[in-house]
């Protein structure tokens, strides 16, 4: 791992001087807590009704789908919960055997209920068995949060997450939509593999997450640099972003899509979908007699914007 009490991060954005930015290692890897965000029934909106409540599973509280089991006493489980409970009914304890509820089957197919997300703001109701394909793709589902120096497991909407990522994991804020980001590792030869996320930045009214990380690709040590979208996908694509790291007459380019928060850190990572910079090139760029690195990554953010007539994206940068 990065040790990154060897780290200093310096940072500036929109024209401002270099503004030194410490990390601190008991900031940027701390676990949190497990910490969901408010998803309670609002008013107005219909609650479980009691058909609702028997086809909830009394071993994992999950909702049931065919095929529902029962016991010769009536009691339900889930068809997964079945094959953990050595064929013995949860409730009475009495022997399960493979009785289908057929009943309860039939009743389910008659029910509509709202999407679990409608506190997030999903207004869509959904007959009984279609409702669970709709809740793996809903737009209005909770993100996971988005920080990378952890295993988080923080979710909610974009406000709270980004509370949450300022208040819990410290990471620095800042407004406009360029950067210009100095990374300093005084050892830069050690083995690394390290991950930490250094700004979220707010502009257009979004806010996007800028990474930084050493990696082994393969063999051989690399350093990158990407952005995250804090939406969804289809939002992402109406935004573009550049890249560029260099010195002594020698730059590296990078532009592209930012990718939505929806994508893990990992899934981004692995598929080199960023700007990155070979250990060697980065010394390089640091000047000097090669023995500390010196990177410093600057970039910009845009809004693409159709034209009138031909739906060709010009760009439309804040000022």
């Amino acid at each position: 791992m990065m040790d990154l009490n060897t780290i200093e991060c310096a940072s500036s954005s929109d024209g401002l001087e270099d503004e030194e930015i410490h990390s601190q290692i008991t900031h940027q890897f701390s676990s949190s807590k497990p910490h969901h965000h408010n998803n309670n029934m609002q008013p107005g909106l219909p609650p479980a009704t009691s058909v609702h409540e028997l086809l909830e599973c009394p071993v994992c509280t999950n909702s049931m789908y065919p095929p529902i089991h029962q016991c010769h006493n009536g009691h339900t489980l889930c068809s997964t919960c079945k094959t953990q409970v050595q064929n013995r009914c949860p409730t009475c304890r009495q022997e399960l055997g493979n009785i289908r509820c057929l009943a309860l089957e039939k009743v389910a197919e008659s029910l509509e209920l709202p999407c679990r997300y409608f506190s997030f703001g999903c207004p869509e109701i959904f007959p009984y068995y279609s409702k669970l394909k709709h809740e793996a793709l809903c737009n209005f589902r909770p993100y996971n949060c988005p920080y990378a120096g952890s295993e988080c497991s923080v979710t909610g909407d974009i406000p709270f997450l980004v509370t949450h990522l300022r208040d819990h994991h410290k990471v620095d804020m800042h407004t406009g939509c360029t950067f210009n980001h100095r990374y300093v590792k005084a050892n830069p030869r050690e083995v690394e593999n390290a991950t930490w996320m250094l700004t979220v930045f707010h502009c257009f009214g979004q806010y996007f997450c800028l990474h930084f990380e050493a990696f082994q690709l393969g063999m051989a040590p690399v350093y990158m640099a990407f952005l995250r979208f804090m939406g969804d996908e289809a939002d992402a694509r109406n935004y573009s972003y550049s890249l560029e790291v260099g010195a002594n007459g020698r730059k590296l380019t990078w532009e592209g899509t930012p990718r939505s928060v929806r994508d893990s850190h990992r899934k981004v990572r692995d598929s080199h979908d960023g700007l990155i910079i070979q250990r060697n090139m980065a010394l390089f760029f640091s000047g000097g007699d090669r023995k500390e690195l010196k990177l410093r990554v600057t970039g910009k953010i845009w809004k693409e914007q159709q034209t009138p007539d031909g739906g060709v994206c010009i760009p439309n940068l804040c000022s």
